[in-house]
Protein backbone atom coordinates (compact mmCIF):
# COMPACT_ATOMS: atom_id res chain seq x y z
CA UNK A 1 0.00 0.00 0.00
CA UNK A 2 1.09 3.52 -0.96
CA UNK A 3 1.31 5.34 2.16
CA UNK A 4 1.25 9.23 2.33
CA UNK A 5 1.56 11.13 5.98
CA UNK A 6 2.52 14.60 6.72
CA UNK A 7 3.84 16.63 10.10
CA UNK A 8 4.04 20.52 10.63
CA UNK A 9 7.47 21.49 11.31
CA UNK A 10 6.64 23.84 14.29
CA UNK A 11 6.58 22.65 17.37
CA UNK A 12 9.06 20.51 19.40
CA UNK A 13 8.16 16.97 19.71
CA UNK A 14 6.64 15.64 23.01
CA UNK A 15 6.09 11.95 24.03
CA UNK A 16 2.58 12.52 23.29
CA UNK A 17 3.25 13.33 19.59
CA UNK A 18 6.21 10.36 19.33
CA UNK A 19 3.46 7.60 20.63
CA UNK A 20 0.81 8.85 19.29
CA UNK A 21 2.16 8.98 15.43
CA UNK A 22 5.91 8.63 14.37
CA UNK A 23 5.61 5.26 16.37
CA UNK A 24 3.01 3.65 13.78
CA UNK A 25 5.04 5.86 10.76
CA UNK A 26 7.91 3.62 12.49
CA UNK A 27 5.80 0.51 11.71
CA UNK A 28 3.71 1.21 8.47
CA UNK A 29 7.79 2.08 6.75
CA UNK A 30 8.75 -1.35 7.63
CA UNK A 31 5.29 -2.90 5.47
CA UNK A 32 4.32 -0.10 2.63
CA UNK A 33 5.57 2.17 0.85
CA UNK A 34 5.65 5.71 2.41
CA UNK A 35 5.88 9.04 1.89
CA UNK A 36 6.26 11.41 4.56
CA UNK A 37 6.51 14.69 4.33
CA UNK A 38 7.36 18.19 6.59
CA UNK A 39 4.07 20.50 5.43
CA UNK A 40 5.98 23.34 5.97
CA UNK A 41 3.49 25.26 3.04
CA UNK A 42 0.95 24.64 6.48
CA UNK A 43 2.71 26.25 8.77
CA UNK A 44 2.24 29.49 7.11
CA UNK A 45 -1.47 29.51 8.05
CA UNK A 46 -0.20 31.05 11.01
CA UNK A 47 2.21 34.23 11.21
CA UNK A 48 5.73 32.68 10.55
CA UNK A 49 9.30 34.22 11.04
CA UNK A 50 11.15 33.69 8.12
CA UNK A 51 14.59 32.11 9.64
CA UNK A 52 12.25 30.25 12.88
CA UNK A 53 10.59 28.29 9.60
CA UNK A 54 13.38 27.72 8.00
CA UNK A 55 15.73 26.48 10.99
CA UNK A 56 12.25 24.65 13.02
CA UNK A 57 11.88 22.73 9.13
CA UNK A 58 15.54 21.10 9.17
CA UNK A 59 15.07 20.80 12.87
CA UNK A 60 11.87 18.75 12.61
CA UNK A 61 13.55 16.22 9.78
CA UNK A 62 16.53 15.93 12.30
CA UNK A 63 14.11 14.98 14.59
CA UNK A 64 12.38 12.45 12.40
CA UNK A 65 15.54 10.51 11.50
CA UNK A 66 16.85 10.65 15.25
CA UNK A 67 13.58 9.24 16.11
CA UNK A 68 13.82 5.95 13.35
CA UNK A 69 12.51 7.30 10.40
CA UNK A 70 14.50 5.56 7.71
CA UNK A 71 15.41 7.17 4.48
CA UNK A 72 16.54 3.96 3.07
CA UNK A 73 12.72 2.70 3.57
CA UNK A 74 10.58 5.31 2.79
CA UNK A 75 10.56 8.69 1.24
CA UNK A 76 11.16 12.14 3.58
CA UNK A 77 11.17 15.20 1.79
CA UNK A 78 9.75 19.01 2.17
CA UNK A 79 6.39 20.05 1.04
CA UNK A 80 7.10 23.60 -0.43
CA UNK A 81 10.40 21.52 -2.28
CA UNK A 82 7.85 19.75 -4.51
CA UNK A 83 5.84 22.87 -6.34
CA UNK A 84 2.89 20.45 -7.71
CA UNK A 85 1.46 20.81 -4.06
CA UNK A 86 0.38 23.77 -4.46
CA UNK A 87 -0.23 23.56 -8.13
CA UNK A 88 -3.23 20.53 -7.43
CA UNK A 89 -4.22 22.47 -4.17
CA UNK A 90 -5.47 25.53 -6.43
CA UNK A 91 -6.86 22.91 -9.16
CA UNK A 92 -9.16 21.27 -6.67
CA UNK A 93 -9.85 24.74 -5.20
CA UNK A 94 -11.70 25.09 -8.39
CA UNK A 95 -14.22 21.70 -7.62
CA UNK A 96 -14.30 22.94 -3.92
CA UNK A 97 -17.86 24.24 -2.46
CA UNK A 98 -17.42 27.19 -0.09
CA UNK A 99 -19.63 25.32 1.73
CA UNK A 100 -17.42 22.57 2.73
CA UNK A 101 -14.91 24.26 3.90
CA UNK A 102 -17.22 26.26 6.60
CA UNK A 103 -18.13 23.31 8.08
CA UNK A 104 -15.10 21.86 9.06
CA UNK A 105 -15.04 21.45 12.32
CA UNK A 106 -11.19 22.34 12.68
CA UNK A 107 -11.56 25.57 10.69
CA UNK A 108 -14.41 26.30 13.27
CA UNK A 109 -12.89 25.92 15.91
CA UNK A 110 -9.97 27.97 15.29
CA UNK A 111 -11.96 30.65 13.67
CA UNK A 112 -13.95 31.08 16.88
CA UNK A 113 -10.57 31.47 19.01
CA UNK A 114 -9.35 34.39 16.28
CA UNK A 115 -10.93 37.90 15.78
CA UNK A 116 -12.58 37.87 12.23
CA UNK A 117 -9.75 40.29 10.56
CA UNK A 118 -6.81 37.72 11.49
CA UNK A 119 -8.76 34.81 9.75
CA UNK A 120 -7.16 34.35 6.24
CA UNK A 121 -8.27 31.96 3.43
CA UNK A 122 -4.82 29.99 3.99
CA UNK A 123 -6.46 28.77 7.59
CA UNK A 124 -9.95 28.00 5.32
CA UNK A 125 -8.22 26.33 2.49
CA UNK A 126 -6.01 23.94 4.56
CA UNK A 127 -7.73 20.96 3.79
CA UNK A 128 -7.35 21.42 -0.09
CA UNK A 129 -3.91 21.53 0.01
CA UNK A 130 -3.67 18.47 2.58
CA UNK A 131 -6.07 16.77 -0.18
CA UNK A 132 -3.41 17.86 -2.85
CA UNK A 133 -0.86 16.31 -0.58
CA UNK A 134 -2.56 13.07 -0.61
CA UNK A 135 -4.06 12.79 -4.16
CA UNK A 136 -0.93 13.52 -5.98
CA UNK A 137 1.10 10.39 -5.05
CA UNK A 138 -2.21 8.36 -5.62
CA UNK A 139 -2.06 7.57 -1.72
CA UNK A 140 -4.09 4.55 -0.84
CA UNK A 141 -3.80 4.93 2.51
CA UNK A 142 -3.36 7.95 4.99
CA UNK A 143 -3.12 7.74 8.74
CA UNK A 144 -4.53 10.36 10.59
CA UNK A 145 -5.92 10.77 14.37
CA UNK A 146 -9.45 11.38 15.06
CA UNK A 147 -9.65 15.13 14.56
CA UNK A 148 -8.06 15.04 10.86
CA UNK A 149 -10.95 12.02 9.52
CA UNK A 150 -13.20 14.83 8.60
CA UNK A 151 -10.68 16.27 6.17
CA UNK A 152 -9.88 12.94 4.82
CA UNK A 153 -13.46 12.36 3.98
CA UNK A 154 -13.35 15.53 2.11
CA UNK A 155 -10.00 14.22 0.40
CA UNK A 156 -12.49 11.18 -1.12
CA UNK A 157 -15.04 13.74 -1.84
CA UNK A 158 -12.43 15.34 -3.92
CA UNK A 159 -11.11 12.86 -5.64
CA UNK A 160 -14.48 10.99 -6.77
CA UNK A 161 -15.40 14.81 -8.21
CA UNK A 162 -12.58 15.12 -10.18
CA UNK A 163 -12.49 11.22 -11.56
CA UNK A 164 -16.29 11.84 -12.25
CA UNK A 165 -15.51 15.14 -14.49
CA UNK A 166 -12.16 14.29 -15.55
CA UNK A 167 -11.83 10.29 -16.03
CA UNK A 168 -10.48 8.29 -13.57
CA UNK A 169 -7.54 9.79 -12.15
CA UNK A 170 -7.08 9.72 -8.07
CA UNK A 171 -7.08 6.77 -6.03
CA UNK A 172 -9.59 7.62 -3.33
CA UNK A 173 -7.27 6.78 0.00
CA UNK A 174 -8.32 4.95 3.27
CA UNK A 175 -8.33 6.22 6.40
CA UNK A 176 -5.61 4.47 8.90
CA UNK A 177 -7.25 5.54 12.18
CA UNK A 178 -4.11 5.39 14.73
CA UNK A 179 -4.29 2.82 17.03
CA UNK A 180 -6.54 3.11 20.08
CA UNK A 181 -3.66 3.81 22.37
CA UNK A 182 -4.11 5.89 25.77
CA UNK A 183 -4.27 9.25 25.38
CA UNK A 184 -1.01 11.03 26.82
CA UNK A 185 -2.66 13.58 29.37
CA UNK A 186 -0.94 17.16 30.40
CA UNK A 187 1.62 16.72 33.86
CA UNK A 188 -0.16 20.04 35.24
CA UNK A 189 -3.85 19.50 34.40
CA UNK A 190 -4.27 15.22 33.64
CA UNK A 191 -8.06 16.35 32.14
CA UNK A 192 -6.51 18.16 29.83
CA UNK A 193 -4.43 16.46 26.31
CA UNK A 194 -0.51 17.11 26.53
CA UNK A 195 0.31 20.01 24.35
CA UNK A 196 3.73 21.67 23.42
CA UNK A 197 1.35 25.03 23.36
CA UNK A 198 0.86 24.94 26.98
CA UNK A 199 3.38 25.93 29.74
CA UNK A 200 6.21 24.15 29.88
CA UNK A 201 6.27 21.91 33.20
CA UNK A 202 3.02 20.36 31.57
CA UNK A 203 4.69 17.97 28.65
CA UNK A 204 7.56 16.16 27.92
CA UNK A 205 9.91 16.74 25.46
CA UNK A 206 11.16 13.64 23.96
CA UNK A 207 14.71 15.42 23.61
CA UNK A 208 14.49 17.45 26.83
CA UNK A 209 18.06 16.71 28.72
CA UNK A 210 17.78 14.44 32.03
CA UNK A 211 17.18 17.14 34.88
CA UNK A 212 14.73 18.69 32.64
CA UNK A 213 12.58 15.19 32.87
CA UNK A 214 13.06 14.49 36.31
CA UNK A 215 11.78 18.02 37.64
CA UNK A 216 8.80 17.60 35.44
CA UNK A 217 8.14 14.36 36.37
CA UNK A 218 8.33 15.11 39.85
CA UNK A 219 6.39 18.17 39.90
CA UNK A 220 3.54 16.11 37.97
CA UNK A 221 0.01 17.29 39.53
CA UNK A 222 -1.11 13.47 41.43
CA UNK A 223 -4.66 13.18 43.21
CA UNK A 224 -5.74 13.37 46.38
CA UNK A 225 -5.24 9.86 48.73
CA UNK A 226 -2.18 8.01 48.90
CA UNK A 227 -3.03 4.78 46.81
CA UNK A 228 -1.45 4.15 43.14
CA UNK A 229 -4.51 2.59 41.07
CA UNK A 230 -5.24 3.17 37.33
CA UNK A 231 -8.73 5.20 37.50
CA UNK A 232 -9.17 7.74 34.92
CA UNK A 233 -11.97 9.20 35.93
CA UNK A 234 -11.17 9.35 39.95
CA UNK A 235 -7.71 9.71 39.94
CA UNK A 236 -6.44 10.95 36.63
CA UNK A 237 -2.90 12.32 37.50
CA UNK A 238 -1.78 8.71 38.84
CA UNK A 239 -3.09 7.18 35.84
CA UNK A 240 -1.34 9.40 33.15
CA UNK A 241 1.85 8.67 34.93
CA UNK A 242 0.56 4.45 34.83
CA UNK A 243 -0.19 5.03 31.68
CA UNK A 244 3.31 6.66 30.63
CA UNK A 245 5.37 4.01 32.38
CA UNK A 246 3.23 1.47 30.65
CA UNK A 247 3.53 2.11 26.98
CA UNK A 248 7.26 2.79 27.72
CA UNK A 249 8.11 -0.07 29.35
CA UNK A 250 5.72 -1.99 27.38
CA UNK A 251 4.03 -3.91 30.16
CA UNK A 252 0.67 -3.34 30.54
CA UNK A 253 -1.42 -1.27 33.14
CA UNK A 254 -2.35 -4.37 35.46
CA UNK A 255 1.29 -5.24 35.61
CA UNK A 256 2.30 -1.48 36.04
CA UNK A 257 -0.46 -0.91 38.81
CA UNK A 258 0.65 -4.16 40.91
CA UNK A 259 4.36 -3.07 40.37
CA UNK A 260 3.24 -0.07 42.61
CA UNK A 261 0.50 -0.96 44.62
CA UNK A 262 2.06 -0.64 47.89
CA UNK A 263 4.58 2.24 47.35
CA UNK A 264 3.80 6.19 47.07
CA UNK A 265 3.62 8.52 44.94
CA UNK A 266 7.07 9.58 44.90
CA UNK A 267 8.32 6.59 44.34
CA UNK A 268 6.18 6.49 41.08
CA UNK A 269 7.86 9.42 40.09
CA UNK A 270 10.95 8.64 40.50
CA UNK A 271 10.82 5.04 38.88
CA UNK A 272 9.32 7.09 35.82
CA UNK A 273 11.61 9.84 35.25
CA UNK A 274 14.81 6.82 35.80
CA UNK A 275 12.60 5.23 32.65
CA UNK A 276 11.81 8.20 30.67
CA UNK A 277 15.78 9.05 30.76
CA UNK A 278 17.22 5.33 30.33
CA UNK A 279 14.30 5.11 27.18
CA UNK A 280 14.86 8.55 25.79
CA UNK A 281 18.87 9.03 26.00
CA UNK A 282 19.57 7.26 22.97
CA UNK A 283 17.03 9.25 20.60
CA UNK A 284 18.70 12.40 22.22
CA UNK A 285 22.25 10.96 21.47
CA UNK A 286 21.09 10.70 17.84
CA UNK A 287 19.72 13.57 17.39
CA UNK A 288 22.69 15.66 18.70
CA UNK A 289 24.93 13.66 16.52
CA UNK A 290 22.63 14.85 13.40
CA UNK A 291 22.65 17.88 14.45
CA UNK A 292 26.40 18.03 13.45
CA UNK A 293 25.59 16.58 10.07
CA UNK A 294 23.59 19.01 7.54
CA UNK A 295 25.21 18.02 4.74
CA UNK A 296 23.95 13.88 5.46
CA UNK A 297 20.45 15.52 6.08
CA UNK A 298 20.30 17.62 3.28
CA UNK A 299 21.21 14.97 1.26
CA UNK A 300 18.66 12.67 2.68
CA UNK A 301 15.87 15.69 1.83
CA UNK A 302 17.50 16.26 -1.64
CA UNK A 303 16.77 11.99 -2.72
CA UNK A 304 13.35 12.35 -1.14
CA UNK A 305 12.41 15.95 -3.11
CA UNK A 306 13.92 13.68 -6.21
CA UNK A 307 12.01 10.59 -5.32
CA UNK A 308 8.62 12.59 -4.73
CA UNK A 309 8.96 15.27 -7.49
CA UNK A 310 8.97 12.23 -10.13
CA UNK A 311 5.83 11.08 -8.81
CA UNK A 312 4.05 14.20 -8.49
CA UNK A 313 5.53 15.30 -11.99
CA UNK A 314 4.16 12.37 -14.01
CA UNK A 315 0.26 12.86 -11.63
CA UNK A 316 0.35 16.85 -13.16
CA UNK A 317 0.69 16.00 -16.45
CA UNK A 318 -2.04 14.03 -16.16
CA UNK A 319 -4.49 16.49 -14.74
CA UNK A 320 -3.24 19.21 -17.18
CA UNK A 321 -4.00 17.44 -19.87
CA UNK A 322 -7.26 16.36 -18.40
CA UNK A 323 -8.26 19.65 -17.10
CA UNK A 324 -7.26 21.56 -19.94
CA UNK A 325 -3.93 23.03 -19.37
CA UNK A 326 -1.53 23.72 -22.31
CA UNK A 327 1.87 21.69 -22.15
CA UNK A 328 5.07 24.17 -21.95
Amino acid sequence: MRIFSGIQPTGGMHIGNYLGAITQWLELQEKHECFFCVVDLHALTLPQDPDELRKATHQKVVELLALGINPEKCTLFIQSQVPEHSELAWILNTLTPLGELERMTQFKDKARKQVASSVFAGLLNYPVLMASDVLLYKTQGVPVGQDQSQHLELTRTLAKKFNQRFGETFVEPKTILKKEGAKIMSLADPKRKMSKSDKADSYLGIFEEPESLKKKVMGAVTDTGKEIRFDPTKKPGVSNLLTIYSLFSVEPIQKVEKKFQKKDYAFLKKSLAALLIEKLEPLRRKKKELDTRDLYVKEILRRGQQHASSLARATMEEVREKVGLLEP
